[in-house]
C-alpha cells in the first residue's frame, strides 16, 4: 500500500496542475486583439497616406458610346490583382480604386482595352495609352507561378501605369500579350517576366 502513496501524490499533483490561470488567458487575448486592431489601423492609415500622395493621378477614362458594336478582339474573365507604377512592382497605386483586388471582366478591341469590375470602379484605356503585354509572376506583393500574371502597361496621364490580371484559365494570357503586342507595335519586343520592371 505504501508503494501506490507517491504513485497517487503524482498524480494529485498532475490533475492540481490542470486549473487553467482564466485572467491571465483573458489578458493574453485581449492585448492580442488590441495588438491585431492596432496594426490594421496602421495598414489603413498607410493606404489612406498613399492615396493622398496619388491624388493628382487624373480621374479614370470611362467606357466611350458605342464600344460594345465595335469588334471584339479578345475578351477575358478572371481577376484584377493591382495596379502599380510601371516597373516598380512593389509601388502599388491605390488612386481611383486601382488599388482594390476584385473580379474582373476584359474586352480588348481596336478602341482599346476596357476593364469591368463588378464590386469596384470599372475603367477604360484607350488604344493609344497602351504600350505593353507581357506575362509576369509577382506585382504589389502578390507572387504567383511563374507566368501566372498578365501585366499590360498602359500610359495615364505623365504616368506609367502596370495592371495585373489573372484570367481563370491561364493559357489565355500569352493570346492577350500577342493581341496587345500587335495594337501596339510592341509585338516581337524580348518582354521577359521579372519583379523589377521589363526587361527589353
Amino acid at each position: 500500500m505504501t508503494t501506490l502513496n507517491p504513485l497517487y501524490q503524482l498524480a494529485a499533483e498532475q490533475k492540481s496542475a490542470e486549473v487553467t490561470d482564466w485572467s491571465a488567458r483573458i489578458s493574453w487575448v485581449v492585448g492580442l486583439l488590441v495588438l491585431v486592431a492596432f496594426v490594421y489601423w496602421l495598414m489603413r492609415q498607410g493606404w489612406k497616406w498613399r492615396g493622398r500622395l496619388q491624388s493628382g493621378l487624373p480621374e479614370l477614362a470611362t467606357t466611350p458610346d458605342g464600344f460594345a458594336d465595335g469588334e471584339k478582339l479578345l475578351t477575358l474573365e478572371g481577376r484584377y490583382h493591382a495596379s502599380t507604377t510601371a516597373g516598380q512592382w512593389l509601388d502599388r497605386i491605390v488612386a481611383h480604386g486601382l488599388g482594390t483586388r476584385s473580379r474582373v471582366e476584359l474586352t480588348l478591341t481596336e478602341q482599346g482595352l476596357d476593364v469591368v469590375r463588378p464590386g469596384a470602379a470599372d475603367f477604360f484605356v484607350p488604344a493609344a495609352a497602351l504600350r505593353e503585354a507581357r506575362l509576369d509572376k509577382a506585382l504589389a506583393g502578390k507572387v504567383l507561378p511563374e507566368g501566372g500574371l498578365l501585366v499590360i502597361t498602359w500610359a495615364h496621364g505623365d504616368q506609367l501605369i502596370d495592371s495585373g490580371f489573372r484570367s481563370d484559365h491561364a493559357a489565355e494570357h500569352q493570346a492577350w500579350v500577342d493581341a496587345v503586342g500587335h495594337l501596339t507595335g510592341s509585338a516581337g519586343k524580348n518582354l521577359t517576366s521579372t519583379t523589377e520592371g521589363t526587361a527589353r
